[in-house]
């Protein structure tokens, strides 16, 4: 009978352990929330219709034998364990992970996803820089308008001057006298006012407010990808949470076992080399839960730098399916031609690099303008001539305007300039076609990882159905004594495995679909609006 119950303990203990030691195998915790690098494509081979086919084949049979039924509860898997006498056997957490976490700490910024967004759009540095050129852009547009009007020179002149008496027939002074030094001043003004400038101020203006266009686009090119960063963050941060809680939870129960099993051991009614294992176990638990943390720690670290809020946090709450569904690839191909920033900073600068080849191309001919001009001077202690035909340099009066004609003939540095404008023209067009096609390879790659990981999702999902199916009919065999205690080890781990790679699929799916969102950059498609 002593035999029996010792027997019958340590398959309850090879139960926990082999829940422990399946749960949580690495898989690829770390670079998950990786958040310096872009996420690698899915490694995991995806199913085939065929074996769609035979899944669904399976969930019907299963359903008509009344085996497998309407999806069951977390409350209900509870149960049934607690009626087997063995609650510890499941873990009472929600399909998208565990719930509880220790509260924040004061001080602590609790923010949503969208008031991360908003925090990081108003305060990433990029942004800011991005408008600081734009204000630039603006400033040139005002200088392209109004430079070709404002070539006009002023001058202005006070000083000491000779007395100077007289007439142009007779004078008492002497050219080299300087005798009475007295006041004088001059004032006057000139310049021209284009007429012909045969494209040079259109061009002018044409590729200032490209550059505009441009800054805009670059405004919007670093929100999308700073949107990006914080979404990968935000999930990485929530998973790295959840599979810790999932390991907090698994090292709690096999810690019961491990107590009962010191007792057991010290009664010489336990071998000891199971207490060994079970020990292993639990380090190499601590050091799922340090890989969980480190991705943790760095999700939260990069959070707190793209919003500018040292003390943020994101809420204590599991991964969640973004509520975006998919839609034609056609649409987000049109989407990113119309929307990307990317592709219409290449346009803008194209049309900017076109005007620069014009305004090249006009200087090779004159500016025809209207020339303006006047200036008084006035020299009291000079005598005035009032002879038009004797120049008086100390008290006159001028005005005038007449059309004129300016020329730069420097015509060997002009070609030069132009034909450096053509080849910049050209490496803008070669760049916008590049941009093109890789934003449609983009929108590709995000768009089929993206259905790839809502399929995984899916099927994922079914697996816990049928994994707790399996557990509760296993429980039940034991508790009527047609099954024994061992064979619990397998289900429970393939529940809690497949728990796991559900909260995967769903931050995978999210990530996939932030890709997609940056990609096509129309805003309005945002999948977490």
């Amino acid at each position: 009978m002593r035999h029996m119950r010792h027997k019958r303990q340590t398959r309850g203990f090879s139960r926990a352990l082999a829940l422990a030691v399946f749960l949580f195998a690495p898989m690829g915790l770390a670079q998950e929330d990786d958040l310096s690098t872009d996420p690698e494509p899915d490694s995991e081979p995806l199913l085939d219709p065929m074996v769609n086919d035979d899944i669904n084949t399976l969930d019907n049979e299963m359903e008509e034998d009344g085996k497998l039924g309407p999806p069951v509860s977390d409350a209900d898997l509870d149960a049934d364990a607690a009626a087997v006498g063995d609650a510890d056997a499941v873990a009472p957490a929600t399909e998208s992970g565990p719930t509880t976490a220790p509260p924040p700490a004061p001080g602590v910024l609790i923010a949503t996803l969208d008031r991360c967004i908003a925090l990081a759009e108003a305060n990433y540095p990029k942004i800011r820089q991005a408008q600081a050129r734009l204000r630039q852009a603006d400033a040139q547009v005002l200088e392209a308008h109004s430079a070709p009007y404002s070539q006009f020179t002023g001058k202005a002149s006070l000083g000491l001057g000779p007395t100077v008496e007289g007439t142009s027939i007779y004078s008492p002074n002497t050219a080299l006298e300087f005798n009475k030094p007295a006041l004088f001043w001059r004032i006057g003004f000139e310049g021209m006012v284009p007429i012909w400038t045969f494209g040079k101020i259109t061009a002018a203006w044409d590729a200032a407010d490209a550059q505009v266009d441009l800054r805009k686009f670059e405004i919007l090119k670093e929100r999308n990808d700073v949107r990006f960063s914080v979404y990968r963050a935000y999930y990485g941060l929530l998973l790295a949470r959840d599979a810790r809680l999932l390991v907090d939870d698994a090292r709690k129960r096999i810690e019961k076992y491990v107590a009962r099993l010191e007792e057991k051991v010290e009664e010489d009614e336990a071998d000891e080399a199971q207490l060994f294992k079970i020990k292993l176990q639990l380090i190499d638990l601590e050091a799922r839960d340090s890989e969980a943390r480190q991705g943790e720690e760095i999700a939260l670290g990069t959070l707190r730098f793209l919003t500018g809020v040292p003390n943020i946090d994101a809420p204590d709450e599991p991964v969640e399916r973004a509520p975006h569904e998919l839609g034609p690839l056609s649409r987000y191909l049109a989407s990113a031609a119309n929307y990307r920033p990317e592709i219409n900073m290449a346009r803008a600068g194209a049309r900017a690099a076109t005007a620069q080849v014009d305004l090249m191309e006009s200087k090779f001919y004159p500016d025809i303008g209207l020339v303006l001009g006047a200036e008084w001077a006035e020299a009291p202690e000079v005598t005035d001539q009032l002879n038009p035909f004797v120049t008086d340099a100390g008290n006159f009066v001028t005005y005038g305007f007449a059309f004129a004609m300016r020329w730069n003939l420097d015509f060997v540095p002009a070609v030069a300039r132009y034909d450096r404008s053509k080849a910049q023209l050209d490496e803008v067009r070669a760049l916008r076609d590049f941009a093109a096609g890789g934003v449609e390879t983009e929108v590709q790659k995000a768009y089929f990882e993206a259905a790839h990981a809502a399929r995984r999702l899916a099927l994922y999902s079914r697996a816990v159905s049928i994994a707790k199916a399996w557990v509760i009919q296993v429980q039940q065999g034991i508790d009527m004594g047609v099954t024994e205690e061992k064979d619990i080890a397998v289900p429970a781990k393939e529940y809690a495995f497949k728990r796991f790679d559900r909260l995967r699929a769903i931050h995978d799916y999210n990530i996939a679909l932030a890709k997609l969102s940056q990609a096509t950059g129309w805003q309005e498609i945002d999948p977490f609006r």
